[in-house]
């Protein structure tokens, strides 16, 4: 459980709780159900000889075992359901199976819906491929998280004043990147078409947290949504490029030249609907694949932070400055960017409550290893616009670099006393997601201020 029990009232403790074990994968409702019930009458019954309600729930807890070992046990018993969980709504009443079927012909339609409007461009003589493909770049964002957000603003039954507060940073976007008179290929028009979906992501996230985004908890369960989203794109796009690459063999066969199929229908069309089935799959599936969150960041964590210090030692030892190209300072990003986002998940799948461990420790030494490599490659961009100026280019690489600074740099200092066991480890999750909207704001700054700023080039 992510949070401390204080002065909670009982039910808000058993509440939370009960949210937990929802969340492990082996168990159903009905289970959930039959725990809560053991747990309430061990708390009845501790009450009765005198402990108080936090006294009493924190000993039902420990009694009842740890969730983990409740969960692996129902899955020995049961684990043909984490197979059934993959494509069947198992034990749902008709009410639940109706609405499952509701939810899906709604997804099917707004993933087509998706799918199609990629194509709109192409009525007009806009081909992906073309001279103006710059058009599909700039509004890569807007052909499908309109439809993801009216997903999520179905299944949270936002009111129609909430989905016309939706709308409005849409139509702004929309109207915004296409009608500003861009340099053709210019920095800003680059930037813009990079950074727009990262200030809608925000958006997204927004309609996820139907109403409870002020709170640590729903801008957690937003990033654990936004990790299993990409864990389930990534694999729909490994099959789709095997399904495309058979396509194009199978016709190649009979001698038709299916080709231009593939990158004007299947490849565009398919990464459309791709998200918002992906989105379903989350929300209609959430649990079965979580599990990968703990693997995926253990394996990842130590490989980047060798990386990062044998990156470090190299450039020291050799005396290489870092090359401050446009490609290289992306790839700094993305790398740093990365190393955030081993942080976020590792935090979205780690029991707040469980004391530090050597993996604290292996992550605390990734962060520190990613400031030093960020402190560097600023003091590279400062170097860079000192000799030659500014240009659109750098001063987003700096603001960004500053970013990840700041929260790299702090979630060290949080790491640290985390692992010294003077902070509990939700302080680590509450700065991580307070964090978040920094960045989607620095993105809309990119997006809005930098084309008048530097003229539109």
């Amino acid at each position: 459980m992510s949070a401390h029990t204080g002065q909670q009232p009982l039910e808000e403790q058993i509440g939370e709780w009960r949210g937990y074990l929802r969340r492990r994968p082996a168990l159903h409702p009905p289970d959930v159900d039959e725990l809560e019930g053991h747990l309430r009458d061990q708390v009845a019954m501790l009450r009765q000889v005198g402990l108080s309600e936090d006294e009493a729930f924190l000993v039902a807890v420990k009694r009842n075992g740890s969730l983990d070992a409740v969960s692996r046990e129902f899955a020995r018993e049961h684990s043909e359901r984490l197979w059934k969980q993959l494509v069947l709504a198992e034990g749902a009443g008709p009410a639940a199976a109706a609405t499952s079927r509701l939810e899906a012909i709604i997804l099917v339609v707004l993933a087509i819906a998706a799918a199609l409007t990629i194509k709109i461009p192409a009525l007009f003589g806009v081909q992906i491929d073309g001279p103006a493909q710059d058009v599909y770049a700039k509004n890569l964002s807007l052909f499908v998280f309109p439809y993801l957000a009216c997903y999520f603003a179905w299944k949270r039954h936002l009111d129609i004043g909430g989905c016309v507060r939706l709308a409005l940073p849409f139509l702004a976007a929309a109207i915004f990147v296409n009608m500003v008179p861009f340099v053709p290929r210019g920095q800003t028009e680059q930037l813009s078409a990079l950074h727009l979906p990262i200030a809608l992501w925000l958006v997204i996230g927004i309609t996820y947290a139907g109403g409870r985004w002020s709170t640590s908890d729903a801008r957690m369960d937003f990033v654990r949504f936004s990790g299993e989203l990409f864990i389930y794109y990534v694999l729909m796009a490994f099959g789709g490029g095997v399904l495309t690459a058979f396509t194009i063999m199978m016709f190649h066969a009979i001698g038709i030249d299916a080709q231009w199929l593939a990158q004007a229908w299947i490849l565009p069309c398919g990464a459309m609907g791709a998200v918002l089935v992906g989105s379903w799959l989350v929300e209609a599936k959430q649990s079965v694949i979580e599990n990968m969150a703990p693997v995926l960041t253990r394996l990842f964590t130590p490989l980047f932070t060798v990386l990062l210090l044998v990156f470090a030692g190299t450039m020291f030892w050799t005396g290489n400055p870092i090359d401050v190209d446009r490609d290289v300072l992306i790839a700094f990003d993305l790398l740093l960017v990365v190393v955030v986002g081993l942080v976020l998940y590792s935090a979205s799948a780690r029991d707040a409550q469980a004391p530090p461990d050597f993996f604290d420790a292996l992550q605390l030494l990734l962060v520190v290893s990613a400031v030093a490599v960020d402190a560097i490659a600023l003091g590279a961009i400062a170097a860079r616009i000192s000799a030659f100026g500014f240009t659109a280019h750098r001063v987003a690489a700096l603001g960004e670099n500053l970013i990840l600074l700041v929260n790299l740099a702090w979630t060290a200092w949080i790491y640290a006393r985390v692992v010294r066991r003077r902070t509990p480890f939700s302080t680590l999750e509450r700065w991580q997601t307070a964090y978040l909207p920094v960045y989607a704001v620095w993105a809309a700054v990119v997006v809005i201020v930098f084309p008048p700023l530097f003229g539109y080039r």
